[in-house]
């Protein structure tokens, strides 16, 4: 599993997964604050990395637009509001277990939502 963190997300979180030898890319890190989310998608997709976000709605709504263009995709994990956004360590480790249940990634154009239970 590689991941792409949306810029909704604390750059602070792919240095987490980093350290438990995780995969994972910051929008804030590659420069892409700003960026719209259909960039954010493609640029995921392209490189072959789940986009992970907290903005459902428009994430959906572009997942349907790539697989509609036959544009690459790895796949967008919804992390949901019960996980704070201070909580770095809690959201770190449930995208740990999250990745080392699916070592090979997410389905193209999967879209799944981050299993809030036991942090």
């Amino acid at each position: 599993m590689k991941y792409y963190l949306d810029e909704d997300l604390s750059q602070h979180l792919a240095e987490r997964l980093r350290l438990a030898k995780i995969s994972a890319l910051s929008a804030h890190e590659e420069g892409a604050e700003g960026w719209s989310d259909e960039a954010q998608l493609d640029k995921a997709g392209r490189e072959g990395r789940c986009l992970v976000t907290r903005n459902r709605n428009d994430f959906i709504e572009l997942t349907v637009q790539f697989y509609r263009d036959g544009r690459p995709h790895a796949g967008v994990l919804i992390v949901p509001y019960s996980f704070p956004g201070d909580q770095v360590t809690a959201l770190a480790r449930a995208l740990i277990r999250y990745a080392k249940a699916r070592p090979r990634g997410m389905m193209a154009y999967e879209i799944a939502f981050l299993p809030t239970g036991s942090r």
